[in-house]
C-alpha cells in the first residue's frame, strides 16, 4: 500500500498474485478513500507480478512499480506504464523508496540498486519531448572526494557496488529533429566560462604505455549530438591542460579511475549551464556545494582556490614552451643524424637548449642554482597538488612557494622568447636549414604574470 504525498483520498495497492499461481499485474488506485477502487496496469505485460508501488513525494502522479522482473514508470497516475530498467539485470524488485533525488529499490539476489538522480523524470512532459532540444534543471551538486581508497582496486572478479557520478550530473535530450554540434559550458557567477564540452571534441587516446591496468582507467565521456535523452558529468574542475601526459594513482577504482587533476577545482557557489544545439541555447542555474563534512571557512576555501589558480595559468602558460622544447629537440636530433658534419654546432646548441630546459639539473648562475623550465614546472606541479589535495586553509609555505614560483615562471618566458628570435634564426643561418620550427610567443605574458602575482 501507498498513500499519496499530495492528495488524502488517493492511495495506492500492489498486489503479486504469484502464489495463486497467476501470473498477471496487479496495481489498484482509489481516489475516494478507499470507496472505489480501479485497476491501473496499462504497459505492464500481462504476465508480470507486482511487488510494490511508489508514487514520488515532489510531482504528481509520478509512480514507480516493482515487478518480478523489473521497474515501471508512469506519469499519469497510473493510466500509462513503461519499463525503467536501464541497465538493471532481469530480477526480483520486492520494493523500492524514493529518497531525495535518488530511487533505490531493494531485489531479491541481486542486492540494492539505485537510479542516481530522477530529477529529469519530475521535468519530463509532452513538451519536453516534443522540443528540439531541452536542458533540465540540474539538482544540487557537491563538491566531494568520494575515493578515499589508499590501495589499488579490487580485483576484477571481487563484487562490488558503484559511488554515484563525483561530479555535477548535466540531463539534457534531443528531439528527433535535432541536427548539428552540440555544446555544453559551464558559466562562472561573472559569466567566465568554467568548462566547455563539444560533441566534436577527439576521443582521449589511449597511451601505449600505460603503466597501470587498462581496467583500471574512467572510460573518456563523449558529448552525443544524437536524438535521445543524455546524461554528462562536470567534474567541477576547470579544464585540464593540454599536452599533460595522464598520470593515474594508485589508489585506483576499478573502471573509474580518473588521471591526476591538472586544474583546480571549482569554487562552491552559483554558475550558469548553457547547452547550444544547433542555433538555440538553453540554459539552467546549477548550485554547487562544499561536502557537508568539510568545516574550512569560506575564506579559506577561496585563498586555496585563488593560489590554485595562479598556479594553474603558470603551468598553462608554460606547458606550451615544454611542447616546443621537446619538438625543437627531436628536430635537432633528426637534422644532426641527416648532416653528420654539423655536430658540434648542433650539440652546441643542445646545450643551451638543455641548459634552459634542465637537462642535468639545475643551471647554476654564480654560486645559486637558476631555475629552468623542467624545475620550475616539477616546483608548481608540487605545489598544486598541496594546494589541491586537502580542503584546508593553504600553508605559510605554500603561500610563499606560489610568491616565490610566480617571477621564476614570468623571466623564463622572457628567456625563451629571447631564445626564439637569438639561438633559433642563429642556427637556421649558419646550417643554412629551413626546417627548425619558428616559435612564436606563448599564451600570455610576463607582464600577465606579474600582475597575478600582485
Amino acid at each position: 500500500m501507498e498513500a499519496s504525498h499530495t492528495d488524502p483520498n488517493t492511495a495506492y495497492a500492489a498486489i503479486n498474485t504469484l502464489r495463486l499461481d497467476r501470473l498477471q499485474p496487479k496495481i489498484l488506485r482509489t481516489r475516494d478513500g478507499g470507496k472505489t477502487w480501479v485497476e491501473i496496469v496499462n504497459g505492464i505485460p500481462s504476465d508480470e507480478n507486482t511487488n510494490a508501488v511508489r508514487e514520488d513525494p515532489k510531482r504528481k502522479g509520478l509512480l514507480f512499480a516493482g515487478t518480478e522482473r523489473t521497474v515501471y514508470v508512469s506519469f499519469d497516475d497510473g493510466e500509462h506504464w513503461q519499463s525503467l530498467r536501464l541497465n538493471l539485470p532481469a530480477t526480483s524488485v520486492r520494493d523500492l523508496i524514493v529518497k531525495d533525488n535518488d530511487l533505490a529499490i531493494g531485489t531479491h539476489g541481486r542486492g540494492f540498486w539505485i537510479l542516481d538522480d530522477i530529477t529529469p523524470l519530475r521535468q519530463l512532459n509532452d513538451k519536453v519531448s516534443a522540443a528540439n532540444a531541452f536542458l533540465f534543471e540540474p539538482e544540487l551538486a557537491y563538491r566531494v572526494r568520494w575515493n578515499t581508497n589508499s590501495d589499488t582496486p579490487l580485483p576484477p572478479d571481487e563484487p562490488s557496488g558503484q559511488n554515484p557520478p563525483d561530479g555535477a550530473i548535466l540531463n539534457y535530450n534531443l528531439g528527433s529533429g535535432a541536427t548539428g554540434d552540440v555544446t555544453l559550458e559551464v558559466l562562472d557567477a561573472k559569466g567566465q566560462l568554467v568548462r566547455r564540452y563539444s560533441s566534436t571534441d577527439p576521443a582521449p587516446a589511449i597511451d601505449p604505455e600505460l603503466g597501470i591496468p587498462q581496467y583500471w582507467v574512467r572510460p573518456p565521456q563523449h558529448l552525443s549530438n544524437q536524438p535521445g535523452f543524455h546524461r554528462f558529468v562536470w567534474d567541477v574542475r576547470y579544464s585540464p591542460i593540454p599536452g599533460i601526459k595522464p598520470e593515474y594513482p594508485i589508489a585506483a577504482v576499478y573502471k573509474n579511475t580518473a588521471p591526476a587533476a591538472t586544474s583546480p577545482w571549482a569554487m562552491p557557489g552559483k554558475y550558469k549551464v548553457v547547452l547550444t544545439a544547433g542555433s538555440q541555447k538553453y540554459t539552467q542555474d546549477l548550485t554547487l556545494a562544499m561536502d557537508p563534512r568539510i568545516k574550512t571557512p569560506a575564506a579559506g576555501l577561496q585563498e586555496q582556490f585563488d593560489l590554485s589558480q595562479q598556479v594553474y595559468h603558470l603551468l598553462q602558460a608554460l606547458q606550451p614552451i615544454n611542447d616546443q622544447v621537446d619538438q625543437l629537440r627531436a628536430q635537432v636530433k633528426a637534422q644532426r643524424e641527416k648532416t653528420p658534419s654539423d655536430a658540434a654546432k648542433l650539440d652546441a646548441f643542445s646545450q643551451k637548449l638543455d641548459a634552459f630546459a634542465g637537462a642535468g639539473g639545475r643551471r647554476r648562475r654564480g654560486n645559486q642554482q637558476a631555475p629552468t623550465l623542467g624545475s620550475v614546472r616539477g616546483s608548481l606541479f608540487e605545489v598544486f597538488s598541496v594546494l589541491q589535495d586537502a580542503d584546508v586553509t593553504p600553508t605559510p609555505n605554500a603561500v610563499q612557494a606560489v610568491k616565490t614560483l610566480t617571477p621564476n615562471a614570468a623571466n623564463l618566458q622572457k628567456q625563451w622568447e629571447e631564445f626564439q628570435k637569438t639561438e633559433v634564426p642563429q642556427l637556421k643561418s649558419e646550417l643554412g636549414i629551413k626546417d627548425l620550427p619558428n616559435v612564436g610567443s606563448m599564451p600570455g605574458s610576463a607582464e600577465g604574470m606579474n600582475q597575478d602575482e600582485e
